[in-house]
């Protein structure tokens, strides 16, 4: 084992006899050669601590991010933090449940700085974990929803969506206005639902719909398996075939993605069902692992910024801060809620992700 101490008392001696043979080479009268090596070693103490600053420099600028989308978004967030600060982002998108694969791939050499997660209580389980490095005195946290974020500063929600009933205007012409009209005989076969192994949203659905209802609720979800609804993959995958037609509807859809292909001229709609539906926060979070602390907390700065929420708005998603009202979308006071329970969806997101996939096996 390299003994640092026996290094650094090595170099206090060496330096001493240097000094010692410098003072006797000038009372020699060698003092111009004596002041010429001082010089250079002068000069090379210098441009080694520069290089050492300026690596120091590099290094720091620079910070990994794992965001669960949307992928424009993402990316213009991105674009703006760097315009901004002059901090090299390096991204991955996935969904959740793919990032948060990801990291316990990499637990044993952490690599990521800041989460962007589509699930909160997936937040909270990093928080619980002791995963999350707490950044209290965020800017701007102040004025976020306080329901969605953590009020010791683990986790920040910096937008939400909500969870509707998307649909294909052409092919159903007077929508459903509940979750139970889903059942019905007519729509037998035409029904996807994303996947909440894959979706974190399509979890929070399941789980807040059952933390409101408590057990009985498990009868919708044992309806819509008898009436064919098909599990789909991540939100994406569910929503395209009700865009071209293959499907009618999407149970539990991410209305943010059915406002941007409405926007884009596409055949669908969303409704929120009279009982209520869950909103699912995306909540940021600095890891604790993280190698550069300072780059991820101005990140949350950006991300909670008139700037970013502006962007989080333009994409059709809610703000995660209250005094910011979203375009062209219905926004928080507009969407009947359901009376879900975080805490109790965290601590039972697994098991009732494994009921689920066990009754639509």
């Amino acid at each position: 084992m390299v003994n640092f101490n026996s290094i650094k008392m090595g170099w206090k001696k060496g330096t001493s006899l240097t000094l010692t043979l410098a003072l006797g080479l000038t009372l020699a009268g060698c003092g111009s050669n004596a002041n010429s090596t001082a010089k250079e070693a002068s000069a090379s103490a210098n441009n080694s601590a520069m290089n050492t600053q300026a690596n120091t420099q590099a290094t720091d600028q620079k910070l990994v991010v794992y965001s669960a989308g949307p992928e424009g978004l993402a990316n213009k967030i991105i674009e703006g933090f760097e315009a901004q600060t002059g901090v090299k982002v390096e991204m991955f998108q996935g969904t959740t449940g793919k990032i948060l694969a990801r990291m316990e791939a990499e637990k044993a050499n952490p690599v990521v700085d800041v989460v962007i997660l589509a699930s909160l209580p997936s937040a909270q389980g990093l928080k619980n974990d002791g995963l999350t490095l707490p950044y209290p005195e965020a800017k701007n946290a102040d004025k976020l929803n306080p329901d969605w974020s953590d009020k010791e500063g683990n986790y920040f929600s910096s937008s939400a969506s909500a969870l509707g009933i998307a649909y294909n205007t052409k092919l159903v012409t007077t929508p459903p206005t509940s979750w139970e009209d889903l059942t019905k005989p007519e729509y037998k076969g035409r029904i996807n639902i994303p996947d909440p192994t894959l979706s974190g949203s399509a979890l929070d659905f399941i789980t807040g719909y059952i933390s409101d209802k408590g057990e009985s609720g498990w009868s919708l979800f044992e309806q819509f398996n008898n009436n064919d609804v098909a599990v789909a993959g991540a939100n994406q995958e569910a929503l395209d075939p009700v865009i071209t037609g293959a499907k009618g509807m999407v149970a539990a859809a991410v209305d943010y993605m059915t406002y941007k292909a409405k926007a884009k001229g596409e055949p669908v709609d969303i409704v929120y069902p009279k009982e209520g539906t869950v909103i699912s926060p995306r909540p940021a979070a600095i890891m604790k692992s993280t190698q550069h602390e300072e780059n991820a907390k101005a990140f949350i700065d950006y991300l909670l910024s008139d700037e970013a929420q502006k962007l989080v708005s333009d994409a059709a998603l809610l703000p995660g801060r209250t005094d910011i009202k979203a375009e062209n979308r219905a926004n928080l006071d507009e969407i009947p809620l359901l009376k879900v329970d975080w805490s109790w969806m965290n601590e039972h997101g697994a098991e009732v992700s494994d009921k689920f996939t066990q009754l639509f096996k």
